[in-house]
């Protein structure tokens, strides 16, 4: 059972990065913003996926 929300946790975690990267964003703000993500776990992707998804782009003008 562990490894299956493992597995999910990394499959969602891939998800996460490449959705940052196809945002019209600097290269910093999407290394910040995956290191963030991949370094915070389940809690940096529910707030990722919650609510910085709709606001990056703000954030990185």
């Amino acid at each position: 059972m562990a490894s299956i929300v493992y597995i999910i946790g990394i499959v969602l975690s891939v998800i996460a990065v490449l959705d940052i990267i196809k945002k019209p964003i600097s290269l910093v703000g999407k290394i910040v913003t995956s290191i963030i993500v991949l370094a915070t776990s389940w809690i940096g992707l529910a707030v990722y996926f919650l609510y910085a998804k709709d606001h990056l782009t703000e954030w990185f003008k």
